[in-house]
């Protein structure tokens, strides 16, 4: 994918904070397909992030990727072309446990947001009781970005994390491979807080619906014991363009249990991918993901508009308590 714009950069310090000189902020994504169908009344993009002002948000030393700048207002635009009201916004992996420009985020947007956390050890009970009354409804466990594939240690964090939320009224967001999501399964099955699996669970279109964890993800949702994210779908999919080869994901999704689906963007589409001779306090450029045509495709993973407001208004209303 080519970005928009480059810009040079230094980065110097143990700490990685970025020090930039002759600046040339590429813009993050905005749609290019107008939507084509009634998106319905407080409809929500349920995955999305904030990529603040390095000077004032500075990125976690052991991030593995340093992504480009995308504010709030720039979310903003982008919402209103997609006539969606609300947002949820996700701290990613390069600010670690720090969720400030998440915070910031949300209150750029005002009652219509939501956030979801990550925290460590240091984080504390009163931590996150300020953290509610923000308007934080979750935390995130982003294995799959640090290359984590250990069923054992998702299962060890998994653990922990529902003794430290529980008593909150939040759910787990979980970014894991299939066979991750498998390994733990059983524990996701029991859980005492509603689960949430990012990205279609991490799947690839190109191993289809007999890819191995893909029957332990329908179950859990068939079941109710976990919701999944139908999003960024540029990511599951080898074929650009309309995304076809996930429609059989999306709607085995959909069929298993509409009441536990969500849709995201995941803009502005930070590119987590490793590419050799690229340090990880290098630019790297955000992807330039046409997401009219995205949401597009959910009038085609969805056709009946009852099941599109459950997945769009519904859920999202439950999981994030708008």
């Amino acid at each position: 994918m080519k970005s928009a714009m480059t810009r040079r950069a230094l980065l110097r310090g143990s700490a990685g904070v970025l020090l930039t000189t002759e600046l040339g902020f590429a813009k993050a994504s905005q749609p290019a397909t107008k939507v084509n169908f009634a998106v319905p009344a407080g409809a929500c993009d349920c995955h999305t992030h904030i990529i603040g002002d390095p000077a004032k948000f500075p990125f976690a030393p052991n991030r593995i990727y340093t992504p480009e700048t995308a504010s709030p207002k720039e979310m903003a635009a982008l919402h209103r072309a997609l006539h969606i009201q609300r947002v949820v916004i996700v701290t990613p992996s390069f600010y670690g446990t720090d969720n400030s420009a998440t915070l910031y985020g949300m209150r750029a947007r005002g009652r219509n947001a939501r956030g979801v956390a990550v925290i460590g050890e240091k984080t504390s009970a009163s931590d996150l009781r300020a953290m509610d009354r923000a308007g934080f409804r979750g935390i995130r466990l982003n294995l799959a970005t640090a290359g984590q594939n250990d069923p054992a240690v998702a299962r060890r964090l998994f653990e922990s994390s529902i003794e430290r939320i529980r008593s909150l009224n939040w759910h787990i967001q979980i970014f894991a491979t299939l066979p991750v999501i498998a390994g733990m399964k059983d524990l996701v099955a029991s859980a005492p807080v509603p689960v949430v699996f990012d990205h279609f669970g991490g799947a690839h279109a190109a191993l289809g619906l007999g890819q191995p964890g893909w029957a332990d993800l329908a179950d859990l949702v068939r079941s109710g014991k976990a919701y999944v994210k139908i999003s960024a779908a540029y990511r599951v999919s080898a074929q650009p363009g309309d995304y076809s080869d996930v429609i059989p994901l999306a709607r085995a999704l959909v069929e298993a249990n509409p009441e536990r689906v969500l849709w995201g963007t995941d803009w502005p589409h930070p590119d987590s991918t490793l590419v050799a001779g690229r340090a990880p306090t290098n630019i790297t450029p955000l992807l330039q993901i046409d997401d009219g045509l995205l949401l597009n495709q959910l009038a085609v993973w969805v056709p009946d508009a009852g099941v599109r407001k459950k997945i769009l208004v519904e859920n999202p209303a439950r999981v994030y308590g708008f």
